[in-house]
């Protein structure tokens, strides 16, 4: 962990952390995600809903790290439908033994802490639609990667997309057409997107589809 007065890691140490750090975001995708928060071309904060441990936090960390910019996080971290008990990506180490529930914001913390990256990641403990009628901050970069249920991704796409700048890159994780690949919910947030006429598509890697807004 960066002590006070030790140097800021840099870009590289970001990008090696996130890929250690524990997750579900494959490395190449993670990768895209940094470039594309790098080279998004309008003024404004990155911001997440949906942190889990804080692995794509620290993708975008690196780039707001290299431009100058800030991370938003946006998690209520008692995990998803399928982190709670009985489903396949359950943990019993996540949970908080007092309440009986997962919490992940501990893990979170010491994610981004031990990548020395707490000056560049805000973490908002909130549920997306209770923070986003408070959001005044236009967006340079909204990645969409909470809950993937059919009501939470519509709700958070509800709430966020309408935030992001014209110019703006919209990030979508878990997008896959086949249905054998993995739930639905995001790419009908991605096809819902496109069909509203505001978005052209950028080239996008495995699961992650970047869309950059035009109006």
């Amino acid at each position: 962990m960066s002590g006070a007065g030790s140097a800021r890691p840099g870009t590289g140490d970001l990008l090696a952390a996130a890929a250690a750090a524990p997750g579900f975001m494959p490395p190449d995708e993670g990768r895209a995600l940094y470039e594309a928060a790098r080279t998004v071309p309008v003024a404004g904060p990155l911001l997440e809903v949906g942190s889990w441990l804080g692995k794509s936090a620290l993708y975008l960390a690196a780039a707001a790290r290299e431009t100058g910019r800030q991370v938003v996080t946006v998690d209520h971290h008692r995990g998803s439908e399928e982190h709670q008990p009985g489903w396949e990506y359950h943990d019993p180490s996540l949970v908080d033994p007092l309440v009986g529930r997962i919490d992940t914001l501990p893990g979170f913390r010491r994610t981004i802490a031990g990548a020395g990256a707490e000056d560049v990641v805000i973490a908002v403990v909130a549920r997306s639609e209770v923070l986003a009628p408070l959001w005044s901050t236009t967006l340079a970069l909204l990645f969409l990667d909470g809950s993937h249920t059919e009501e939470s991704a519509r709700r958070d796409q509800d709430a966020w997309v309408a935030k992001l700048a014209a110019g703006g890159t919209l990030a979508i994780h878990d997008v896959f057409p086949d249905p054998a690949d993995g739930g639905q919910a995001p790419y009908g947030v991605y096809r819902r997107v496109l069909a509203s006429g505001e978005f052209t598509e950028l080239p996008g890697t495995g699961s992650l589809r970047l869309l950059r807004r035009t109006r």
